[in-house]
């Protein structure tokens, strides 16, 4: 969709000036309601960072060293429509512009972040590594006292750094060294075709790589990216185990009833060994599919199929996508618990799907969050939704996309199986009380202010075309054990990071202190 430049709304201005610093608070993001930017409920701001005003999509906080750092991927950086000139990409660091790659943050103190590193993708193309995972080589079976991060090189390869020194990442499986996991440089031989949203299991080593190499279509695969399953249990040694897909999307393949097209894969989630469960969304924001799959059959050897490893999915309507499967196991539900002291039936197994917003001004079907109980594997239900009522923040006339994008992903406390933390565009970002998953309800919400940096998104208004608007786009989240959450976004403006306060912070077991 095109965008213009325009003259930004005195709002951007104020909101630039208010900003005190990348490691300050922004003074007007603290109080109540939902229709204002910078509005807040059991959600406060303790410290924020602008990203050197890159676009942002995956944050992961990861503890190493007595520290904690955060890890964010970037989108490639934009290009000014009107001129074709990138946007600015200016690294203070080094004094130099930089295509976008990976920021790495110290949060060890959340009020006062540290931008230590900017790790470019330098692909000549505008970069980019949207996707971040970083294990503790302690952890993997190397059994080693490095730290690595696994993340995205543009859409054309996979590459493994050492992070070890968190401000001085060193080479281990890269692209400028000629020897990626996958994949080359933008346009070169061997360079793959996409890339996007990978897990890592920490403590096997397995990694579910999502991308498609750039041979798939003359090798006989439908459109769009599938997993390409590593052992990377010794990082510097990668292992290829095999490639998975919703059934048809494989060469030969059949497409599914009810389906025009095969839908692709969005991301994974491992339970890893302990679980053994790996929960698969397609389709993203349209005919989604969620997928059980069994773990130790789709690491079998002698199960090379796309269908003797899958337990059950839950076939979407199609206006709603599988963009997040996130599963929160088994919970006691309280309200099943009859009042006899009958308790058959109140452990249910559930997993939480989100299809992602796309858009402008409300221009598509509206989005949801889906409970889905999955105790009976084979035939999944979803059991509730969630939403943000448009006309409780005038959220369709703001500009840019409304609805929800991605759950957190960290397991265990304080929040697991409590809150579910739901990235929601230009509404920032909801948290759920998910404690009865029949009923979910909204514990809290933060909208950041939009700042000198945020960027234009453009639309259709009311049969005006490119009506362009600064408007925050609240992208990805991710929480920490301390208890905060840590929210980025996709049009610039930079990381949030919060804690919790009131009834929200009570639920997760935090000191709900407002003061």
């Amino acid at each position: 969709m095109t965008r213009f430049l325009v003259k930004r709304p005195l709002l951007a201005v104020l909101a630039g000036l208010l900003v005190l610093g990348a490691g300050r608070l922004a003074a007007h993001e603290d109080h109540d309601g939902d229709a204002d930017e910078g509005a807040s409920r059991n959600m406060k701001l303790v410290g924020f960072n602008d990203l050197q005003a890159r676009s942002a999509y995956q944050p992961v906080v990861h503890q190493q060293g007595g520290r904690y750092i955060a890890y964010t991927g970037h989108h490639a950086l934009g290009t000014n429509p009107q001129t074709g000139a990138p946007l600015p990409s200016f690294n203070p660091l080094t004094g130099k512009d930089e295509e976008n790659g990976t920021s790495i943050i110290d949060v060890t103190d959340p009020r006062r972040p540290k931008y230590l590193f900017h790790l470019p993708v330098p692909d000549g193309n505008g970069g980019g590594a949207q996707m971040n995972r970083v294990c503790d080589g302690k952890t993997l079976p190397v059994h080693d006292n490095f730290v690595y991060l696994l993340r995205t090189f543009a859409n054309s390869a996979q590459e493994i750094w050492d992070v070890t020194d968190p401000g001085n990442p060193q080479d281990v499986r890269t692209v400028r060294n000629g020897n990626p996991i996958l994949g080359a440089s933008t346009g070169q031989p061997g360079a793959m075709a996409g890339t996007h949203k990978n897990w890592w299991e920490c403590d096997t080593g397995i990694a579910y790589l999502v991308g498609r190499r750039g041979t798939d279509g003359k090798d006989g695969w439908k459109s769009g990216n599938h997993i390409l399953i590593y052992d990377l249990g010794n990082p510097a040694k990668p292992k290829f185990i095999r490639d998975w897909a919703l059934d048809g999307q494989q060469p030969g393949g059949k497409i599914p009833p009810h389906f025009t097209a095969v839908p692709a894969i969005h991301g994974p989630i491992s339970t890893g060994p302990a679980g053994n469960r790996v929960y698969f969304a397609y389709g993203v924001g349209s005919n989604g599919v969620m997928q059980i799959v069994d773990r130790s059959k789709l690491l079998d050897p002698s199960i090379t199929d796309f269908t003797s490893a899958e337990l059950g999915r839950l076939v979407m309507n199609p206006d709603n996508g599988g963009h997040t499967s996130w599963p929160l196991g088994k919970m006691t539900v309280a309200d099943l618990t009859v009042d006899t002291g009958n308790t058959t039936g109140n452990v249910r197994d559930i997993v939480v799907v989100v299809s992602e917003a796309g858009g402008a001004f409300c221009d598509e079907p509206r989005h949801l969050t889906f409970m889905v109980d999955v105790t009976a594997e084979g035939r999944p239900q979803s059991i509730s939704t969630f939403q943000v009522p448009a006309s409780s923040g005038r959220f369709c006339d703001r500009g840019g996309r409304f609805g929800p994008h991605a759950t957190n992903e960290e397991f265990g406390p304080p929040f697991y199986q409590k809150l579910v933390f739901v990235s929601y565009f230009n509404a920032g970002v909801r948290a759920i009380d998910v404690r009865d998953p029949y009923n979910p309800k909204q514990a809290g919400f933060f909208i950041p202010a939009v700042t000198a940096n945020t960027d234009l998104r453009c639309g259709t208004l009311n049969g005006v075309k490119n009506v362009c608007r600064a408007v925050v786009q609240t992208n990805n989240v991710a929480t920490d054990d301390r208890g905060f959450v840590y929210i980025v976004d996709r049009a610039n403006t930079g990381m949030h990071i919060l804690r919790l306060t009131g009834d929200a912070a009570r639920i997760a077991g935090l000191n709900g202190d407002d003061h």
